[in-house]
C-alpha cells in the first residue's frame, strides 16, 4: 500500500472534495485512472496537473481526454493541442453531451 502524504492530501481534497482522502491510498487513484485524471482536468489547477503529470502517464492521459464525458471541449481542445491528439478521437468532440441530451 502507497500512502499519500500530507502534501499530497492537501493538495487533492479541493479536487477531489466528495472522497475521504485519509481514507484511501496513492493506488485507489491508480485504479480509477481516468476519473481521477479527468477530475485533475476539469477542477485542478496548474499545482494538481502537475502532481498528474508525475503519477500518470502520457498515455493514461491521453486515453482519458479521448474517453471523457465529464472534461469540457476548451479542456479537451487545450489537450488535443497539447498532445498532438486528433479532435476526430475525442469523445466529447464526437458526442452530444448526456446534458445537453435531458434539457430537452
Amino acid at each position: 500500500m502507497r500512502t499519500l502524504t500530507q502534501e499530497e492530501k492537501d493538495l487533492l481534497s479541493p479536487v477531489f472534495w466528495e472522497i475521504d482522502i485519509d481514507k484511501i491510498d496513492k493506488s485507489e487513484f491508480e485504479s480509477h485512472k481516468k476519473y481521477t485524471i479527468e477530475r485533475i482536468l476539469q477542477y485542478g489547477r496548474t499545482e494538481h496537473v502537475g502532481w498528474m503529470l508525475k503519477n500518470f502517464s502520457e498515455s493514461d492521459i491521453i486515453d482519458a481526454v479521448k474517453r471523457s464525458r465529464i472534461i469540457d471541449r476548451r479542456t479537451a481542445n487545450y489537450w488535443s493541442i497539447h498532445y498532438g491528439i486528433n479532435k476526430d478521437e475525442i469523445l466529447c468532440f464526437t458526442k452530444q453531451s448526456v446534458m445537453s441530451n435531458s434539457m430537452f
